[in-house]
């Protein structure tokens, strides 16, 4: 079973490679492409016919299609090229202090009050700060999509016996039950231009430290995602 085990696993890590090579030879056909639109969208400014600004806004929308093919590289290589872990002992109340100070300003332009409830003595952790940091800003991220009209994201931290809890909870309308059982999928979106890869990526962080993560939504009454991170053993 474990020769098998390993060779699923040599399997994997082939095809993440060449999933790799073959996206940063897309990127780089799209990169181009993007560039020689932008040069054209430039000849094309001012638009002096009717038939020049037809073509200039033609421009602009292959580059923003441009722009979502290099964006969904880069989400498909982050989750299927998870790096070996560089574990750290963290202060979980500086992690998410820089996380709010950091999307702060943009929860702000898009409405969104963030409350942070961090008890004082929550236990260090060794964790990869970058990855978990990365992979709770995709919750936050997708708790702001769920309120285009603005709301309230709150963040609480508890400890318990062998693990410390992270929960993001938003008031947004919550997530129908259909498609609550399959939000963890790679590639399942219900929004318009989004990747489907946010919360896959999110659970990999999260299972790669050895914990877990669980949802709970009901329509009318927002989501909570927790997160549960292992804390080291004294």
């Amino acid at each position: 079973m474990a020769g098998a085990s390993e060779a699923a696993g040599d399997r994997y890590l082939e095809l993440a490679q060449l999933a790799g090579h073959l996206l940063h030879e897309i990127k780089n056909h799209v990169g181009t492409i993007s560039i020689n639109l932008q040069l054209m969208a430039e000849d094309l400014s001012p638009p002096e016919t009717p038939r020049e600004r037809q073509a200039l806004q033609r421009t602009l929308r292959l580059r923003q299609e441009c722009q979502r093919l290099a964006d969904l590289s880069n989400d498909f290589l982050r989750f299927a090229q998870l790096r070996e872990l560089k574990r750290t002992q963290t202060s979980l109340q500086d992690l998410l202090g820089e996380l709010t100070d950091f999307y702060g300003p943009s929860a702000r332009q898009a409405n969104i009050d963030i409350k942070c409830f961090l008890p004082a003595d929550l236990p260090t952790i060794e964790v990869d700060r970058e990855l978990i940091k990365q992979g709770l800003l995709n919750l936050l991220l997708n708790a702001v999509q769920a309120m285009p009209q603005g709301g309230t994201i709150t963040i609480q931290a508890t400890a318990e016996p062998q693990a410390v809890a992270i929960s993001v909870i938003d008031t947004g309308p919550g997530i129908p039950p259909e498609h609550l059982v399959r939000i963890f999928e790679p590639f399942f979106t219900t929004r318009s231009g989004g990747s489907g890869l946010g919360l896959p990526l999110l659970r990999r962080i999260v299972e790669a430290h050895g914990g877990s993560v669980q949802v709970e939504s009901e329509l009318g009454h927002g989501t909570k995602f927790t997160v549960r991170l292992p804390v080291p053993m004294a």
